[in-house]
Order: C-alpha cells, then structure tokens, then sequence
C-alpha cells in the first residue's frame, strides 16, 4: 500500500490540536494582515526605526508576529514551546534567531549563544539539531572577499590579517561542532548570498571531513532556486564518497531571490536564479530524490513549506521500503507556519520539526521582516494558511 494514501495534509484538528481557539484566531489576524504587500512594504520598513526611535511598539509586536514566529527571548521561554510541541511528536531545531553584528566580541557572543543551545538541546528529548548561520561569527566583509578571492587549495586570502580573521573564524566553527558531536546533536549552516557562500561551502565540507565520519553531524544548505545547487550537492556527494564521510543535507528553496536578482542586473552578470518556479521545484524534488536514492551516504533534512514535494519524499520512501522514522530522513518547517504539514506528519510518526528561532525582540526583528516577507512573495503560500485556520475555527464552532 502506498503509504501517501495513509497520510492526509488537510486535518486541521491535528494540526491545530496545540492551538487554542483564541490563539487561532490571533494567527488568523495576523495572517489576514500580512496578506497585503503594501502593509508589509511599509510595516519592515518602519518597525526598525520605531523601535530605535523608542514608540512603545515592544507590547504589539510581541503579541502578534513574535508570537507567532519566535519560541520565545531566551532558552527557557522555549522549553515551553519545545515541550509543547513534545507532546504532539513534533522535534525542534534551535536557532539563535539573532542577526549578524559585525566585530568579534560580537562573533564570541554567538558563538557561545549557540554553544548554550547545544548543551540545552542535549537535555532534551526532541532537539535533534540547531542551526547556525556563519554571519554570525564571521564578518561579511570578509566572506565577500574570500568569496571572490582566486580559488586556490592553499589559503585564498590576500593577507595575514585576513588570514587571522579567518582562522578565528574557522576556530569559532570547530568549538560549535566539537560539542554537538560530543553531546549527539547536529549543526545545520544555513545558506547566505551568493556573493558569499563560496567560502562557506568550503568550511562546511572541512567540517564534514572531520564530524561525518560515523554519522551525520555537519549539514549544508542546498538552495535549489539556485541553477546551480543540484549540480553541486551531487558534486558535494563526490567530495563525501571520495573522503569516505556521510553528507549532510538540508534542502530549501531560498531566502533571497528578489535580493540576488536585483544584485545581478546591477552589476551586469547572469542571475543565479531559476527563470521561474517550475524550475526551481524541478530542481529541488530531483535533489530529494537524488538524496534518497543515496540514503546510506546521504542524511537529508527536507526544509520544505510545499505539500507536493514533502508527499513526493513520502512516496520514494515508501517505495524504498525505508522505515517513516530513517535516521537519514527528516523533515521540517517554520514554527508559525504550515503547521497542517508538521503535526499531520508527526502524528503519521514521520520524523518532523519546528524551526524554532530565539532571541531579544529587538534582535529577531530581521528575522520577523523576512517571515513577514517571505508570506506576501510565496504564491498561495497566505491565503493557504488562512484557509485551514478558518476551516478548523469553524469546525470547532460546530463542534460547539
């Protein structure tokens, strides 16, 4: 029996059972409001200079898009939310939700921020993973210039300051990874610009080389509206079976497309996006397929908000013979956001996560932009949210 005949994406009841009836409906308004491209234009482009400006705009956002979209100010805010999600099967990946500050007192404190997520995460039941974003611990600035630094095997840097900078930041990457390997917990890096991602990659495979040995505790971001990333995971698969170490695996879409074209046109090169989205699904379902297909040296983490492609990999599994809880398949999405995937899956007893951010509010207010963004630019993706919040609002009103 296919096993997609027995998994349903549309009951809401599961989907929602760790909603209550008011918390729904305050998702329902905040998803009706940023339905609307011109109140979300306006609405990222004000926010920040509010709060730096000191209107008290702290309570609303707190109770509206932060709660929606974040697990809480600190680690202990999100044990709640971990627990919560605990009691419905569903697992968590920690993210220090804050963005890149530039300096390296700054790089140490996240460093140490993620460290602590570590050491949390392994106190608990279903925290397999955090996350981590090399910007920050690493400046931008020099990651541009290793990016368009020439390629070569020995160092890539123009000069010894660079060389030392880097080295700290590789020494920021190691210390991460040495205690997620100690405590069982794996790192995925989340994919930047293209501008920067070079060097990136090229860390991300050192690291695998040294923790992937026996199991899977380094991942890369593969994102597939880039025309270039399936042919570079299989490329980075090369690289594993050549080194004899397991390839760790996240696919997405991707975070910057509008960013990436407009950079493009501007300095005259060939976007690196995809023409249009059919080939950006093309790309990403052949990527999870490829994954699969090399199960035993591949552990894949499917970071997907798309019903078709999430079934799609229910499917190759089921005709793989491969058990819905494979240590080298797991799935995730957002916490906030397409919740009628995570719950209807962890309840089938599919491995399955929440992206769980944290950190102050003044600090996580990019990432909220970007989720807020992210909402008006996926076609479909608004409107679907807020049909399963208002049919499972109803549904409990007759239940009534």
């Amino acid at each position: 029996m296919n096993v997609s005949m027995n998994l349903s994406l549309e009951n809401t009841q599961n989907a929602f059972a760790y909603k209550s009836t008011t918390d729904l409906k305050k998702a329902k308004f905040l998803f009706s409001v940023i339905q609307s491209p011109l109140i979300v234009s306006i609405g990222t482009k004000i926010t920040p200079l509010l709060m730096k400006s000191g209107f008290p705009i702290n309570g609303l956002l707190r109770s509206t898009i932060f709660n929606q979209f974040v697990g809480g100010e600190t680690l202990e805010d999100s044990a709640r939310v971990t627990k919560q999600m605990g009691a419905y099967g569903v697992q968590v990946i920690l993210d220090y939700g804050v963005e890149a500050k530039e300096g390296e007192e700054n790089f140490d404190s996240v460093t140490e921020h993620i460290i602590e997520a570590i050491d949390f995460a392994a106190t608990q039941d279903n925290i397999p993973f955090v996350s981590v974003k090399i910007t920050g611990v690493a400046s931008m600035d020099l990651l541009e210039k290793l990016n368009e630094a020439p390629r070569l095997r020995s160092g890539i840097h123009d000069s010894e300051s660079e060389d030392t900078e880097w080295g700290r930041v590789k020494e920021r990457m190691f210390a991460i990874c040495d205690v997620a390997s100690e405590k069982g917990i794996g790192v995925l890096i989340d994919a930047e610009e293209t501008w920067i991602q070079d060097p990136i990659d090229r860390l991300v495979i050192e690291l695998m080389t040294v923790y992937n040995n026996e199991k899977a505790v380094v991942y890369n971001t593969y994102q597939l509206y880039r025309n270039d990333r399936l042919h570079f995971l299989q490329l980075s698969h090369k690289l594993a079976q050549e080194g004899k170490f397991i390839l760790g695996a996240k696919l997405v879409r991707g975070a910057y497309m509008e960013k990436e074209r407009l950079r493009a046109t501007e300095k005259g090169y060939p976007s690196p996006i995809h023409l249009d989205k059919y080939a950006t699904d093309a790309d990403f379902n052949e990527a999870a397929a490829y994954c699969l297909k090399n199960a035993a040296s591949i552990a894949l983490v499917l970071a997907s908000h798309n019903e078709q492609s999430n079934m799609k990999v229910v499917e190759k599994m089921e005709a793989q013979g491969m058990n819905k809880n494979d240590p080298h398949v797991h799935f995730s999405q957002l916490y906030g956001m397409s919740d009628h995937i995570t719950f209807n899956m962890a309840s089938a007893g599919y491995s399955v996560s929440k992206y769980l951010p944290f950190g102050p509010l003044q600090d996580v207010i990019p990432y909220l932009m970007r989720r807020a963004e992210e909402n008006t630019s996926v076609g479909g993706q608004t409107s679907r949210e807020l049909s399963l919040l208002r049919r499972e609002l109803a549904r409990r009103k007759v239940k009534k």
